[in-house]
């Protein structure tokens, strides 16, 4: 097993998808990760599936209707057989083929898109999960190794310059458009890439959740290459 997969204080590894679901998580520990190497040729999968928009949702019947090879079929049951997983559980995942994501471009100073790194926040219990089959992979960093962003002193004083309402309702503004949800890694940080193939779930912001929401962020794409993501 590759070492930076070793189990450290944010994640944990298991070996079963019914651990995955049913290890909770608890102090630092906001991060789980079931580790598989899969077998199959999901790059035959990206090179059939049409790129309708950046980022395109790939439905079921579009993934049955493809003419796959053996290698291609094998990783095609490895997808659905996710699926399936996580749909008897209650989660709602979705197949994306992604090209690039939205960018915020509107303030040069702070950035609200998945590039930044970020939480999840949810009014309900819920979970994130997400496997990469194909392409570059997200990182996680441990909250001890990142700054709010609105905590930055330059940051909070840029906002309030673009915020026009009462001073009492500024944290309310912040919350409104996300701001409170993006960090920036402390010097040193030492980010840990979710790697190809491990189906990962990372603890989200809401009320009963009693771990940190885990710091996430979207990767830069390789040149050339789209992403084949699993996301619920």
């Amino acid at each position: 097993m590759d070492s930076e997969f070793s189990d450290n204080t944010q994640h944990k590894l298991v070996t079963s998808f019914d651990e995955l679901i049913h290890t909770q998580f608890q102090g630092a520990m906001n991060a789980i990760c079931w580790h598989r190497n899969l077998i199959g040729d999901f790059k035959e999968i990206v090179t059939k599936l049409p790129l309708k928009e950046n980022v395109t949702v790939v439905s079921v019947e579009e993934l049955l209707a493809l003419s796959l090879s053996p290698a291609g079929d094998m990783a095609r049951e490895i997808i659905l057989n996710d699926f399936n997983l996580l749909k008897d559980v209650g989660a709602s995942p979705v197949l994306n083929l992604l090209k690039n994501y939205e960018r915020d471009e509107e303030f040069d100073f702070i950035s609200t898109d998945v590039y930044s790194y970020h939480v999840d926040r949810s009014p309900i219990a819920t979970d994130t999960f997400l496997c990469t089959y194909y392409g570059a992979s997200s990182d996680i960093l441990p909250n001890s190794e990142v700054e709010q962003l609105i905590l930055i002193p330059e940051i909070r004083q840029k906002l309030q310059e673009v915020y026009d309402g009462p001073t009492a309702e500024f944290d309310t503004f912040l919350t409104e458009y996300f701001f409170d949800l993006h960090y920036q890694p402390k010097p040193h940080a030492h980010p840990l890439n979710l790697g190809v193939g491990h189906l990962w779930k990372l603890a989200v912001d809401h009320p009963e959740q009693q771990a940190l929401p885990c710091v996430h962020r979207a990767p830069i794409e390789n040149e050339g290459e789209y992403r084949l993501l699993l996301i619920c």
